[in-house]
């Protein structure tokens, strides 16, 4: 008697050929679909394409711009081929021109060259003049023919009157053409400053208390140290300003601190707050002489136009956002609940 033959695999040689053949051809699509994303030039608008990328943007950032703009196909296959090819690290900020069309291989390796169109530098709103000038004298796009200058001299060479440079400079990213001198740079932001300073002062409040452009930047410098929630910002002003019409001395510690200068090892206490600078506002009324730092665009507007208000007093509550009283009662609660109460059940 003959019995069936159990396990035999001949049944299914031909689903197994199958397999393979749909493996092949998914393996011939796939590098087919890479090529196409990799080498493929996509075609640009006919005025060009240009990329900013800035000093803070990682490659995925890049990445994403490019996708959105649909420059390239896939972001995700940029990111992992810059990483395979250790190029991940080392894009170079600054402007990008493309024209015509451009592939995504072509433009990984015009971001790793190191070579932008135009080489950028950005200035943080806050920041001192000195930072900016620590900015501009690492830059290796930049000849920093004042590195050994003083601030007085770079002033006098861009032929401004004011001997002080600090808050003079506007806080942007600028761009440059690889190689440029630094007073150029220095230039291009004491005027742009001068247009923004300008500008604020032409629209501000009628009833404020500056008697010239000057004390208008110096007290968008205080806004500028005080406060980066835009919320808060017109606020904070109105309190400035309504200590400054009622008499009252500022107390902000932004001050005392640019005045410790050095000394500041990052707390204030309160034989500092005693110690009598020409920065000290627990000490003396009205503005301080200078800034205290370069003021963005939305602090100059703060201090042109508070929001209306009879605020005197704010108090940090947490979240970068301020707690503000009309009055020294309110004010005592604000604290004895934000500060005093911080870290109590």
């Amino acid at each position: 008697m003959r019995h069936a033959a159990f396990g035999s695999t001949t049944p299914f040689l031909p689903t197994m050929k199958i397999l393979l053949r749909l493996l092949a051809l998914s393996l011939l699509l796939a590098t087919l679909w890479l090529g196409w994303v990799l080498v493929v030039p996509v075609n640009l608008p006919p005025t060009g394409y240009q990329l900013l990328v800035s000093p803070k943007y990682s490659l995925h950032q890049v990445a994403r711009v490019l996708a959105k703009d649909g420059v390239i196909r896939n972001r995700y296959v940029l990111v992992i081929l810059a990483r395979l090819r250790t190029q991940d690290r080392k894009v170079k900020a600054g402007l990008y021109r493309f024209e015509g069309s451009v592939s995504m291989l072509a433009i990984l390796k015009r971001l790793n060259d190191g070579h932008p169109d135009q080489a950028s530098v950005t200035v943080i709103e806050g920041w001192r003049f000195k930072q900016f000038r620590q900015e501009v004298e690492r830059h290796p796009d930049i000849q920093a023919s004042a590195r050994s200058w003083s601030d007085t001299q770079i002033m006098q060479q861009l032929g401004l009157s004011s001997s002080q440079a600090e808050g003079m400079f506007f806080p942007t990213t600028y761009l440059f053409v690889p190689g440029s001198n630094d007073i150029a740079l220095y230039q291009q932001a004491a005027n742009a400053m001068q247009q923004q300073l300008n500008t604020a002062w032409e629209t501000r409040d009628s009833d404020l208390p500056y008697s010239v452009p000057y004390d208008l930047l110096i007290m968008a410098s205080l806004i500028e140290k005080e406060t980066a929630h835009e919320a808060d910002r017109g606020m904070v002003a109105s309190v400035f300003v309504n200590r400054l019409r009622q008499g009252m001395r500022l107390q902000t510690d932004p001050t005392v601190i640019y005045g410790m200068g050095e000394l500041y090892q990052g707390n204030i206490s309160k034989a500092d707050l005693r110690r009598d600078t020409p920065y000290n506002t627990y000490t003396r009324a009205g503005l301080p002489p200078t800034p205290i730092a370069l003021p963005g665009r939305a602090a100059l507007e703060a201090a042109a136009k508070p929001t209306p208000s009879s605020a005197l007093y704010f108090v940090a509550k947490g979240g970068g956002r301020s707690q503000f009283s009309n009055n020294l009662e309110e004010h005592n609660q604000a604290v004895r609940k934000y500060i005093l109460k911080k870290g109590k059940p």
